[in-house]
């Protein structure tokens, strides 16, 4: 398409945001659902405590406590409901923008997870893993009040985990392991194309008045241009329907883990591992689509069209250190708990950036700039675990735990999936065969979090993270959130 005047002023108000952060409810955007035997006491003290192959996550060290080949195999549902109880936006230009409080943005998650360890000799264990350590869902109702801000975000991270144990035959043992991660990512929304109009306007204004500055407009004259913008974007939607923005990429990315197990006693064990961080590039393409070309016909002068361009979303994944321990208090009661810290600093910004060198229909920029900037500045977390395991017959246990997790986001909370500290109750059950050595496991757990997260959105600069990107003029969604969640696993294991 035949770049003009038009065009570029739309391209440059309507890009000013479209990503949006890939925040989550708390935690980042890591998924504590891996293992129902853990989920039973909120992943308390998983890490000192190998009761089957799901170690190979937790703590590969934790592999040399198993005897022969293990299998542990399951799913997690997780529900969160997100829903804005209040919701208010104004446009580019300042005007109100109309519309409801976009319904409940999560949809149930299915998280499934295959483990497997198996005893080289006295001395060396290995195994793998299949599980979803990351991901996320969230989607606004199309008349969301806050569309130009939200509308889809969707990451979904699977990964392969080989790893390998050795121990001493002393109560120390040391496990290795990588995660090969495979991730895929989404980000839409609809995009508000009155500050190109009002750009346009403004420019053919200063022509007709001989100005340089549009300072030296008379108000009554950007008044005039400002409501002639509006009523020209609406009737441009009312004809083709709203611009819509919608970014998917993938990549692969690969973290290191390293654990260590010591049996201090029969009775009392801790666990260590940290995991080296990356950072994926998920690359993959921009559409716009109902894009306003000045090309078209009577009533709005203008004609829809589609606008691609490759681009690339860097996305940090941090490092973390997880401590845990075990104690056996009799022979019924086992006592567990846990703590983790997560690097989530290294989360400043998510970029769109153009991989089209100034070819691209969408930026028309070279290649490696920035296409879009949202400032994150996200905040290391903690995470918190106690629970216990009451061992009523041979056969059946009961677990419960507690986890205290810390949200990320600080000062710059957003639409995309609004995010809150929250508190994690758990119940479990196992029933374990004293015969043929096949275990089941069930949990479930509920999600309190501890206030409603108020959203105040702006766009910002690259250049100056926390300036406001004039670009974006006077865009603002303003939202308050109610936030409840559940989560339900089932797990079968088996050792031979």
């Amino acid at each position: 398409m035949k770049s003009s005047p038009l065009t570029r002023a739309i391209r440059l108000a309507t890009l000013a945001a479209v990503a949006a952060p890939a925040s989550v409810f708390a935690g980042g955007f890591s998924l504590n659902e891996q293992s129902a035997s853990a989920m039973g006491v909120a992943n308390a003290g998983a890490v000192a405590n190998p009761e089957n192959a799901t170690t190979v996550l937790f703590n590969p060290a934790g592999m040399s406590q198993l005897k022969g080949t293990n299998i542990s195999f399951g799913a997690a549902v997780l529900d969160i409901k997100a829903e804005a109880k209040s919701a208010s936006a104004t446009n580019t230009l300042g005007g109100p923008v109309n519309g409801g409080t976009g319904g409940d943005i999560a949809d149930p998650a299915f998280l499934p997870n295959f483990y497997l360890t198996h005893e080289i000799n006295d001395s060396i264990d290995v195994g793998f893993g299949f599980h979803a350590p990351y991901g996320l869902a969230a989607d606004y109702d199309d008349d969301f009040v806050g569309r130009y801000f939200a509308d889809k975000t969707e990451l979904t991270v699977i990964s392969f985990s080989p790893a390998i144990s050795v121990n001493n035959g002393k109560g120390l043992s040391m496990g290795i392991g990588l995660n090969v991660m495979y991730a895929e990512g989404r980000l839409s929304k609809f995009q508000d194309v009155r500050g190109g109009f009002y750009q346009q306007g403004v420019a053919n204004a200063m022509q007709q008045a001989g100005v340089t500055d549009p300072s030296l407009l008379p108000a009554s004259t950007l008044a005039a241009i400002s409501a002639g913008a509006s009523a020209q974007a609406d009737g441009y939607e009312q004809a083709y329907g709203t611009p819509y923005a919608d970014i998917n990429g993938d990549d692969i990315g690969i973290t290191f883990r390293v654990g260590f197990l010591y049996e201090l006693s029969d009775s009392t064990q801790f666990g260590l591992t940290a995991q080296t961080g990356t950072e994926f590039n998920l690359e993959g393409d921009v559409e716009i689509s109902n894009f306003p070309a000045p090309v078209g016909q009577p009533p709005t002068g203008l004609t829809p069209v589609t606008l691609t361009e490759d681009v690339r979303v860097p996305l940090a994944i941090p490092e973390s250190i997880t401590l845990g321990a075990r104690h056996q208090l009799n022979d019924t009661v086992t006592l567990l708990a846990g703590a983790s810290y997560s690097r989530w600093s290294r989360f400043e910004e998510l970029d769109i950036i153009s991989r089209e060198g100034g070819t691209g229909q969408v930026s028309g920029l070279t290649g490696n700039e920035v296409i879009t900037h949202i400032t994150e500045k996200w905040k290391n977390t903690w995470q918190f675990n106690v629970g216990s395991i009451w061992q009523v017959t041979p056969e059946w246990a009961l677990k419960a735990g507690y986890a205290w997790d810390e949200s990320p986001v600080d000062n710059y909370l957003t639409a995309r999936i609004p995010s809150s500290d929250r508190h994690w109750l758990t119940l479990g059950g196992q029933w374990k065969s004293v015969d043929n050595g096949w275990t089941v496991d069930a949990a479930v757990g509920t999600l309190l979090f501890t206030d409603d997260p108020k959203v105040d959105e702006y766009s910002y600069l690259h250049a100056a993270p926390d300036q406001k990107d004039p670009n974006a003029g006077a865009s603002n969604y303003k939202g308050e959130y109610e936030l409840s969640a559940w989560s339900a696993s089932l797990q079968v294991s088996k050792a031979f």
